[in-house]
């Protein structure tokens, strides 16, 4: 891809009421373009790394077994009726037809799935289940904020499971809280997993995974030595207490909660009469569970706890791309645009996604704006580098450049890409 095709570029200063790294380097990075509060366009760098981010959560998901599909935004009152949930959720978005109907813009997705398992779901042959989806979202914040952190309209996988007794429930939970903790740690974060209130969706058991950052919203008890947390909200313990698993000493954080599970119970089957028939032909009701990734809040805590003051950081797996090739035209321009176009067709052709900087610009700027976009390795090809026969190796986690043969290029590429 070269730069100077790609559609959104990086601006020279970042917005002024940019109170977040993630709000900062998303805009100025040329990621995503903000219409209004809490509501972005997600341009195509931006997009890249958001598909990237969606892709580790479907692989994870796709292991639980559960199946993916795609339910609709728009939901009819009488299902939020069904779970007095119309007049109970204060940031649901409500719709009124030229019909007349009512409808809601989902926030969530409980009042559909769980009438759409009931038409499938009738033996216990058929359970237990596990369905996701990736989808849009839409919830009426008061105050939409912290970038993408806290939208208006988000993406979101959520996932319900479904089982005919407490004991295979509990098991898929667990279940999806390792593959959860498998999923953030791809993502390149450090997650605390924290018992936490199940607010609108149940009263049982909760937990939510909180992404370490000063840019949280969420205060938590938590331990630094092990994965012990708690949130302030409905913690049992306090800062300075004894930690429970290693009896370390408990600290106060905050975070960004980028997922959250829910063992339901009976509440939405009960809302929906949505039983099953057992081995001996009895009816029983299905139990549920609700898992929760916010993806695209997913990647603004990426970038809230991967950045310095020059710009982003991206983690390999989550990069927009894989490498960032610029090339300063000096006196011996048009040797250097040579060198560099055939390394940037030579890294495509080998399966590399590369970020080709091809703009008549000027060296600070590219090297400010490769630093902003926080790809993790720049290719520099100069007048230098052509001298001694190199190219100009600088990886964005390191202060410092090495030149390595045009011939050792290639394969060093790759070894870095795949290590």
């Amino acid at each position: 891809m070269r730069y100077s095709q790609l559609f959104g570029k990086t601006l020279r200063e970042a917005p002024a009421d940019a109170d977040t790294a993630n709000a900062k380097f998303l805009i100025q990075g040329g990621f995503v373009d903000q219409e209004m509060a809490g509501v972005y366009t997600w341009l195509p760098l931006g997009l890249r790394t958001l598909r990237k981010v969606e892709q580790i959560v479907r692989e994870e998901m796709d292991a639980l077994g559960a199946g993916e599909l795609f339910m609709p935004s728009l939901q009819p009152k009488e299902y939020w009726e069904k779970t007095n949930r119309w007049e109970g959720v204060d940031i649901l978005f409500k719709l009124k037809s030229q019909t007349g109907k009512d409808y809601a813009l989902g926030c969530t997705h409980e009042e559909v799935v769980t009438p759409l398992a009931r038409k499938f779901a009738v033996s216990y042959k058929d359970l237990p289940s596990a369905v996701y989806q990736i989808n849009t979202k839409f919830r009426d914040e008061l105050r939409a904020k912290s970038g993408v952190l806290r939208g208006r309209e988000f993406r979101m996988k959520d996932m319900y499971s479904f089982h005919t007794n407490q004991e295979d429930l509990s098991a898929f939970y667990h279940r999806a809280l390792e593959a959860y903790k498998k999923a953030f740690a791809r993502c390149g974060l450090n997650v605390k997993v924290v018992q936490a209130s199940g607010g609108i969706f149940t009263e049982n058991v909760s937990h939510e995974f909180q992404a370490l950052t000063d840019a949280g919203e969420d205060m938590l008890v938590a331990c630094p030595q092990c994965d012990f947390g708690q949130n302030s909200e409905v913690a049992t313990r306090k800062p300075g207490d004894a930690c429970p698993k290693c009896q370390g000493t408990l600290a106060q954080m905050k975070g960004v909660e980028v997922g959250n599970i829910f063992d339901l119970g009976t509440k939405y089957s009960d809302a929906f009469d949505f039983d099953f028939t057992d081995e001996e032909g009895r009816k029983r009701r299905v139990l549920m569970g609700c898992y929760g990734i916010g993806t695209t809040r997913l990647v603004g805590a990426i970038v809230e706890t991967h950045h310095d003051g020059k710009g982003v950081r991206w983690p390999k797996t989550v990069a927009p791309f894989a490498v960032h090739l610029v090339s300063l035209a000096g006196k011996d321009g048009e040797d250097i645009l040579n060198v560099a176009e055939d390394l940037h067709a030579d890294l495509e052709r080998s399966g590399i996604e590369v970020l080709w900087d091809d703009r008549d610009a000027s060296p600070g700027r590219k090297f400010a704006d490769a630093d902003l976009i926080g790809i993790p390795l720049r290719l520099v090809v100069s007048a230098k580098s052509l001298a001694e026969g190199s190219v100009e190796w600088k990886e964005r986690r390191d202060a410092d450049a090495r030149l390595v043969p045009q011939q050792d290029i290639l394969e060093a590429v790759q070894t870095f890409v795949h290590e």
